[in-house]
């Protein structure tokens, strides 16, 4: 049987600061990005239906989670207390993996040249 990775995409606008971050950092300011979200899913094409899973499932099961997170305050999210661009994917990757069980990788990107690749522990 061939296998394959899918992926789709969303984006998301937020404000955040980091908290943890040393004395005079820039990230400790408010301020806001343009996410960018990958969600890859592994897994085997379907004799019949000719693919991996159906991009629709990806897209219901992101939906609630984007409801949480567009046009939020990060930090004000229960679990984004230090909403950096590694605890925010590992936080999508935690509640994605109930919905999709052949979750293989979240991508996160904050800017257009900075990022995170999460692929659970």
């Amino acid at each position: 049987m061939s296998r394959a990775e899918i992926f789709r995409e969303f984006t998301f606008e937020a404000a955040h600061r980091l908290p943890n971050v040393p004395e005079g950092h820039k990230c400790a300011r408010l301020h806001g990005h343009s996410y960018l979200v990958s969600v890859h899913v592994m897994g085997e094409i379907g004799r019949e239906s000719g693919w991996v899973q159906d991009f629709g499932d990806l897209k219901s099961a992101f939906a609630p989670l984007r409801e949480q997170l567009d046009h939020r305050y990060l930090n004000e999210v229960s679990g984004l207390e230090n909403p950096t661009s590694e605890v925010l994917a590992e936080w999508l990757w935690e509640r994605l993996k109930v919905e999709i069980p052949d979750l293989s990788e979240v991508r996160v990107r904050e800017t257009c040249t900075s990022g995170v690749i999460y692929r659970g522990n």
